[in-house]
Parts: C-alpha cells; sequence; structure tokens
C-alpha cells in the first residue's frame, strides 16, 4: 500500500485542479482630485482613491491595453521613462504603486485608470464598446478611407507648460506640466513642478474629448460659437461627475456641507490644484455659479465661459433632483420638520445623503452621455443637445416619477438657452419627431436584413469598427438600389441630406436648394455610424435602436459677394430594430440658406479675432483652446 508520505504523493499527483478564474477587476489606487488634498489636514484622510478598471490579461507594461498606450517620452527634458509592469506581483498585491508626485510609473498608472474608468462609464451609458475616431489620411490620394484606430496613446510628460489637450491628429493625450506661480500658488510649493497628468479632473476631461470625437466626428468643426463650448462643457460634466463616485471624499463634503451641496465645495470644483498654480484661485472652474440669469447665455463669450454655462444648467438639474430624493431623510432626521438643527448631522445621515447624492449624479451623468447618441451629426447647439437630453429620457423612463426632464428644462430655460423649432417647453414639443415620410415596415426588414448588427459590448472592438464601416456602405448601396426616383426623393426631403442626382435636380427645382453644388455629378454622402443602441428603461423592458448618421459635404454661393464657402448637412436617424419603424430624424438640412448664412458670420468673426478657430489650428483644435487656461 505504501507509505502515507507516498500515498499522500500519489493522491495529489492524480487530483484535478479547478480552472482558477480570472478577476472582473484591477484595483488601482489615484489621486482622488489632485494632489493638492494631501496638503491639508481636513482633506488629507481621504486624498487617495481605489478605482477599479476592467482586468486586462494581455495588459503589457506601459501600460498598454485593448484601448490605450501609455508612451512616457518627455521631450522638453529628452527623457523616456521606463514603462511600470501593472501585473508585477507586487503592485498587483498592494492595488498599484503608491500615489507619488514624483515617480513616473504612478503618472502611468494614474493616467491609465482614470481614462479606463472614463471609457467604462461611456460603454455602460451607451451599451456597447467604445471606439476611437479613425485616422483620416490626405483625401487627395485616399478618397473617403478610413483606418481602424485601436488604441488612444497617451503621454503624460508630453509638454513643458500649463497645458493638456487631446490631439484628433496623433490620436492621443498630451498632458503638461509646468512651474506654479512664484506669489499666490495656493496650497502647491511656490515654483514647484505641477503635473496635469496627476489631476482626476484632467485626465477624464481629456479622455472625454477623444470618446465624442469617436462617437461624432465633425464636432471639432466650430461651425457655431457652441460647438467648441460644448465639447468643454461635456467633458466638464463627465469629469465633474466622477467625483461622486469616490465615497470617501462625497461623505466628507456631505458631513461638512450638512448636506447642502449648494454650497461652494470641492465636488462642484475642477482640477483645483492647476487653478491655484495658474492663477491663485481655488479650482479651474466650478459648477456653482452666480445666480442664474436669462442673459446668461451669450454667444459672444470665450468657449470655456459659454461652456460654464451649460454646466450650470446641467448641475442646477442634479441638485434640483438631490434635494427632492433627501427630503424624506431630513423629515426622518428631525421628527418631519425637515429643517436640520446646528451642529453637526449624524454619520447614517451622511452616508444616506451620500448614497442619494450618488445614485442622482450617476443618473445624470448616464443621461448626459445617452443623449450623445440623439444628437445631430454636425453644427450641434445647446438647444439641441436639450432636445436630445429630453427625447433620450422619454425613452427610457416615460413616466418620469422623479421629474429628471423638468428639472433639466428648468436649468436651460433660467439661462436663456431655448431651443429653435419649438412652440414651448413642454416634454412632447421638445422631443425629437419622426419624419413625415412614410415608409413601411417591410421596407425597414429589407434593410436592416441587409447589415451585420450583431455589435454590443462584447464584440471585438476591430469587428465593431469594421461591421459600423461595411454597414455604412450596405446601407447607401440598399438606398439607390432599392428605392425609384418618386421615394429617394421623397426621403431626401424629409432627411434634408441627398442620396441621388435625381433627388438634387428636384430639389433644386422646387427652389430648396440655391446657390449650392456637390461637387460630383452623385453627390456623396457620408453614412460613417452605424450602431445598436441597447437600453432598458424603467419598466425593465430592453430596447435596441439602430443609430445612423449621414453628413453630405456641399458648396455654397454668396449670392452677394460670390465667395464660395464649405459646409455639411445631416441626419441623425433613430430606428427602433423590434418594431421596425423610424423613430426619430434629427436634421441638420443641406443648403438650408439660414444656417450658412449664420456659419458664414461666424467664421468671419472667428477667422478675425479668436486664433483658435484659424485654419492653421484645425488638426489640433484643442491645443490652442486649452493652452493657459
Amino acid at each position: 500500500m505504501g507509505t502515507p508520505d507516498e500515498r499522500t504523493h500519489e493522491e495529489s499527483a492524480s487530483a484535478e485542479a479547478p480552472p482558477i478564474p480570472a478577476p472582473p477587476a484591477r484595483k488601482l489606487r489615484v489621486f482622488a482630485l489632485d494632489p493638492a488634498l494631501r496638503m491639508q489636514l481636513e482633506t488629507e484622510s481621504f486624498a487617495e482613491a481605489t478605482l477599479e478598471v476592467p482586468w486586462e490579461k494581455e495588459l503589457k507594461p506601459g501600460p498598454v491595453g485593448e484601448y490605450l498606450e501609455v508612451v512616457d517620452v518627455d521631450p522638453s527634458s529628452n527623457v523616456c521613462y521606463a514603462p511600470v509592469d501593472l501585473n508585477h506581483p507586487h503592485i498587483l498585491a498592494s492595488d498599484g504603486l503608491d500615489p507619488a508626485e514624483g515617480v513616473p510609473q504612478f503618472h502611468q498608472q494614474m493616467v491609465y485608470a482614470v481614462a479606463m474608468t472614463t471609457i467604462c462609464t461611456f460603454e455602460r451609458a451607451l451599451g456597447r464598446s467604445a471606439l476611437w475616431a479613425p485616422y483620416m489620411p490626405p483625401r487627395k490620394s485616399n478618397g473617403f478611407r478610413s483606418y481602424y484606430v485601436q488604441r488612444l496613446r497617451i503621454y503624460p510628460h508630453a509638454l513643458r507648460e500649463a497645458n493638456a489637450y487631446y490631439s484628433p491628429d496623433k490620436k492621443s493625450l498630451l498632458f503638461g506640466y509646468f512651474q506654479a506661480r512664484q506669489d499666490n500658488a495656493g496650497l502647491n510649493l511656490p515654483g514647484g513642478l505641477v503635473f496635469g497628468c496627476l489631476s482626476h479632473d484632467i485626465v477624464a476631461h481629456e479622455t472625454t474629448h477623444a470618446l465624442v470625437d469617436g462617437l461624432h466626428r465633425y464636432y471639432q468643426e466650430q461651425t457655431n460659437p457652441d460647438m467648441p463650448a460644448f465639447h468643454e462643457a461635456f467633458a466638464d460634466l463627465v469629469a465633474m461627475f466622477q467625483h461622486f463616485t469616490m465615497p470617501e471624499s462625497l461623505r466628507k463634503t456631505i458631513a461638512e456641507t450638512r448636506g447642502d451641496l449648494r454650497q461652494d465645495n470641492r465636488l462642484a470644483q475642477l482640477a483645483q490644484q492647476f487653478g491655484q498654480a495658474t492663477s491663485g484661485s481655488r479650482a479651474l472652474r466650478s459648477a456653482l455659479a452666480t445666480p442664474p440669469k436669462v442673459t446668461d447665455y451669450d454667444p459672444e463669450k470665450e468657449p470655456h465661459e459659454l461652456g460654464a454655462v451649460l454646466v450650470a444648467a446641467v448641475f442646477q438639474a442634479f441638485l434640483e433632483m438631490y434635494e427632492m430624493r433627501v427630503q424624506d431623510l431630513k423629515r426622518l432626521a428631525t421628527g418631519g420638520t425637515g429643517v436640520l438643527p446646528d451642529g453637526d448631522i449624524s454619520a447614517d445621515l451622511v452616508n444616506r445623503m451620500a448614497q442619494e447624492a450618488s445614485t442622482t449624479a450617476g443618473h445624470i451623468l448616464t443621461a448626459c452621455i445617452r443623449a450623445l447618441d440623439y444628437c445631430p451629426p454636425v453644427n450641434l447647439t445647446f438647444g439641441d443637445y436639450l432636445r436630445a437630453l429630453i427625447t433620450a429620457d422619454m425613452d427610457i423612463s416615460p413616466e418620469d416619477s422623479l421629474n429628471y426632464r423638468t428639472a433639466f428644462i428648468s436649468g436651460f430655460r433660467a439661462r436663456g438657452i431655448f431651443p429653435e423649432g419649438v412652440r414651448n417647453f413642454s416634454e412632447e414639443n421638445l422631443r425629437w419627431q419622426p419624419p413625415k415620410m412614410k415608409v413601411k415596415p417591410e421596407e425597414i426588414r429589407s434593410m436592416l436584413n441587409s447589415m451585420d448588427l450583431s455589435w454590443n459590448l462584447f464584440t471585438n472592438r476591430r469587428t465593431s469598427y469594421e461591421l459600423s464601416e461595411a454597414n455604412g456602405k450596405t446601407l447607401l448601396q440598399w438606398l439607390r438600389r432599392s428605392l425609384n426616383r418618386e421615394r429617394s426623393c421623397e426621403i431626401s426631403r424629409d432627411l434634408g441630406v441627398f442620396f441621388t442626382r435625381e433627388a438634387v435636380d428636384d430639389a433644386m427645382a422646387a427652389g430648396q436648394l440655391k446657390n449650392v453644388t456637390f461637387g460630383s455629378t452623385t453627390p456623396k454622402v457620408e453614412i460613417h455610424s452605424v450602431r445598436p443602441a441597447r437600453r432598458i428603461d424603467s419598466r425593465g423592458q430592453a430596447h435596441t435602436d439602430l443609430v445612423i448618421e449621414a453628413v453630405q459635404k456641399f458648396k455654397a454661393k454668396d449670392p452677394e459677394s460670390g465667395l464660395v464657402s464649405n459646409h455639411r448637412g445631416g441626419c441623425t436617424i433613430l430606428i427602433d430594430m423590434q418594431n421596425e419603424r423610424i423613430r426619430y430624424a434629427i436634421r441638420k438640412r443641406v443648403g438650408k440658406a439660414e444656417r450658412i448664412a449664420a456659419e458664414r458670420r461666424f467664421m468671419g468673426m472667428a477667422g478675425g479675432g479668436q486664433a483658435y478657430f484659424a485654419r492653421t489650428e484645425s488638426k489640433e483644435p484643442f491645443a490652442m483652446l486649452h493652452r493657459g487656461v
């Protein structure tokens, strides 16, 4: 029978080893907001946070993963820093490197963790994997061909200046570092180094620019005052609402303000260290503005100032919803009066208020991101975005039992943000409408059957990109092949985009296209986004829409000066895949005279005095916009 030791060895050798599943997430420590919180006793306890990002089995030193590639080259110092290996056993065991301002490898860890967190926030809201904007070589040699970009590159030490920006041309995030002021540097060492890559807000802000560019590639074309302002405002909103995912900082702020988030507080501030180091202020920007006025919206404002109006409108909606959600907690804590006594509030009340604040912030942020699928593909305005918010929320929560839509409308109206083309501020009037044309379900079914619509959160990202590109070409071929002249003209008139020469001729004969040309016999149309949007509504029902963006470039001749200018029109179409019907058509009509004139006026103003709109900066629209802010 053998000795006991021999039997034990034989049994262990024949035992089956159970498979060990990969962990769902990787924990990485970061600065909760930025390093400045460690400089004060009252904030030091929550200066750090631990983020959970998706586990990437094949993550390489850099880090280099599926979505991101961190490249730590410092051109100003002629230095290349060794890449961090987040799979090193010691680093895995300690939830990443210790937060440290002077360790480049921690800087690499920080940008990776915050950027991945931001990506995951978008994917949860949209119900599909995130894609970066494709690389578009010069069209002289390549036509309309584009190339898949797997990874966004991040350079933590790319610039020696007070700047950070997303480069659409390089498909990269470039972060700067600089010396703080010698006088009034806040909590910073006078003249000490400040790193943009160590600001949670700045990293989330720049990552958002890249994600929005992946969804709407023509939003970097600044055709009206709202376009650059929207990019800045939306990136600020994403960064700010991510503050509410950090429990320690959130609970501390709730305790300090006694639950009143209308008071000045760190959760409503952005890039505190950056603001102190450059201007001596408490933060770079704050969502808590002065009391709203109907004159707040002013298209003459600088983009960040104009964007702050949109941020304040959305943050007002958050505050109103948060206050509504904690009213019952206040009544329970005060015997029904709802008026909190002086002094500290209880830890239990702090925890429950923090939970409600986090839930509300999450709902608002998800609504803001989801609304991107309901926006026109070009020439977005703040009013368009309000309509997108209302429409998207009505689809998910028809009853609106918590009055989120009322809060959004109130915040926009109070600051003079009024949508065009609506009769009043009712939800029904703000909601986008379906096109007037009649499309039979069998036509929709035939179109859907011609495409591959399997893209979801689990699809390989390259496959998702290739499916989207192939579906766009298939859809355009189907339209031109399947529709006769009469139907083609009807669809073009209704959608505001012209798919055939006959449709153009018909519109010109009707006087709808004056002084407009397309540069070729057959008008070219870009259908560069055919993506599914999967959502669960408040009743637990699953919905899948097909989001289609069609964009068309055209030339317009000024009848007075004779000058010719380039413009784009387009349409976002949402198709209900279950019921085979077109739900919404969100148009910026090709050749619309009023919009052409407005774009000419704006570009004339921009070219005359605002350097960040100059055509020489067209490849880097965010570089000048962010410099020295």
